[in-house]
């Protein structure tokens, strides 16, 4: 733990001390803030119109508000993963600092945990902004909080998933453009399996729609845990960071 925790640590003092992060969280906050102004702007418009129509009972805001926002906040972290990712071990091939972790006493899985935590905290840093945003739902409506930890839970998850996917890409290429294309083409296409399921309903397409992403966040957004998608999304950063330290065993050799 003490190893995982040092290789943590430098990666976030990586992150920080350059304008990666500050950039990162900046137009995350910024985008996430513009999509906050119209859905509340949308709730709002529609509250009014149903009271002149003189329509039933108050709006749910989680439904209205937090759930689309919730799966923006999904799709919008494809475009930013990559670039969390896409240093990991890209940035150590091009330096040559690789052949000093490759041939250092800390063990290849400490370095891939360490790296991919620093990864998954700093898109957590990213998710408080969406946090301060929704803190003015609970300050002038009134919300079920449940759902939207429920949400949140499942949005790291989600994340932890492709950060894993992000982490293997890395370790394949010394160049950070084309590992962050490279996760943004995977992590996109792990997005868009789910569509064949609109028209499909053979074998291969139910396999294709069940490894999609967004298929189990769905019940996450509505504020639902179902075993099988926490599963599905274990086993993504399973296999992702398993995947990665083989490419660091190889590595490893190579050094």
């Amino acid at each position: 733990m003490r190893n995982i925790a040092i290789i943590w640590k430098k990666e976030i003092d990586s992150y920080f001390v350059s304008p990666v992060a500050y950039l990162l969280l900046t137009m995350f906050g910024l985008i996430f803030g513009f999509f906050f102004w119209n859905a509340v702007s949308y709730f709002v418009i529609i509250g009014i119109e149903s009271q002149m129509r003189g329509g039933g009972g108050p709006m749910s805001v989680n439904e209205y508000v937090i759930r689309p926002l919730l799966s923006n906040v999904s799709v919008v972290g494809l475009f930013f993963i990559p670039m969390i990712t896409m240093r990991l071990f890209a940035e150590e091939k091009r330096t040559g600092t690789i052949e000093l972790l490759a041939t250092s006493p800390i063990r290849d899985i400490e370095v891939i945990l360490g790296k991919w935590l620093a990864a998954l905290t700093l898109y957590g840093c990213m998710l408080l902004f969406t946090a301060l945003n929704f803190s003015f739902l609970f300050r002038y409506g009134n919300p079920d909080w449940k759902p939207l930890a429920v949400g949140y839970l499942g949005l790291l998850l989600q994340a932890g998933g492709l950060l894993a996917v992000g982490t293997l890409i890395s370790t394949m290429t010394r160049n950070q453009i084309i590992a962050g294309a490279a996760t943004f083409g995977v992590c996109l296409l792990l997005w868009v399996l789910e569509w064949v399921s609109g028209y499909e309903t053979a074998t291969w397409a139910v396999v294709l729609s069940y490894c999609s992403v967004i298929t189990h966040f769905e019940s996450f957004a509505k504020g639902v845990i179902d075993s099988k998608d926490v599963v599905f999304y274990v086993s993504l950063i399973f296999l992702g960071l398993f995947l990665t330290s083989r490419s660091m065993e190889s590595l490893r050799w190579r050094a």
